[in-house]
């Protein structure tokens, strides 16, 4: 892969609110970002459509393209349920002449920090507690009790990931959140 460009990386237990803190990000035309759609072995959620928020693979797609050495990263978040960054979706958008932006979990958030640490800026967004992300979770009105009560549970471990990105931003109020992740990231691109 061509080293070029630089990598922003979001990554936070579901329902903190980094989806629409990438999107907010995506509209600042001065930073030159592009998104960076993940694969998923899942099915679309909603209104989600293949190769705009996610590229929907089969789980046997998904594992051959691993065997393959497609992936910059990949993990199984929970049972036969994988999602991976493919290293021709990175390489798309700096082909564009772009940086790319991530909404990613926090595993694969820190393996691309790790596999280019000079060239990432990864920021965990930080929920302003469990109970207001249970609460946010259900007023998405998309996953089962089991599976919100599985998220929550989840989100403990990612928060206690939190010391190892670059910087973390607390949601508890959007605008404020909007903005300092916006200053974290023009320092990072623009200096």
């Amino acid at each position: 892969m061509m080293n070029t460009g630089k990598l922003l990386v979001l990554s936070a237990p579901s329902g903190s609110g980094k989806t629409t803190l990438v999107r907010y990000l995506l509209h600042q035309e001065e930073l030159n970002l592009d998104f960076s759609i993940s694969a998923a072995s899942r099915d679309p959620r909603g209104a989600e459509k293949h190769g705009k928020d996610y590229y929907f693979l089969s789980l046997k797609e998904f594992k051959n393209k691993i065997k393959g050495d497609e992936f910059l990263e990949w993990e199984e978040v929970y049972r036969d349920n994988f999602y991976g960054t493919l290293k021709s979706e990175v390489q798309r958008i700096w082909d564009l002449g772009k940086h790319v932006i991530f909404d990613i979990d926090v595993v694969g958030g820190l393996d691309i920090k790790r596999i280019y640490p000079e060239r990432t800026l990864a920021i965990f967004v930080k929920p302003p507690s469990i109970e207001e992300l249970k609460i946010r979770l259900k007023k998405r009105k998309t996953e089962s009790e089991d599976k919100i009560n599985m998220r929550v549970a989840k989100a403990s471990t990612e928060l206690a990931t939190a010391p190892q990105f670059d910087a973390i931003v607390t949601n508890d109020d959007l605008e404020k959140a909007k903005e300092e992740i916006y200053q974290l990231v023009k320092k990072f691109i623009i200096g």
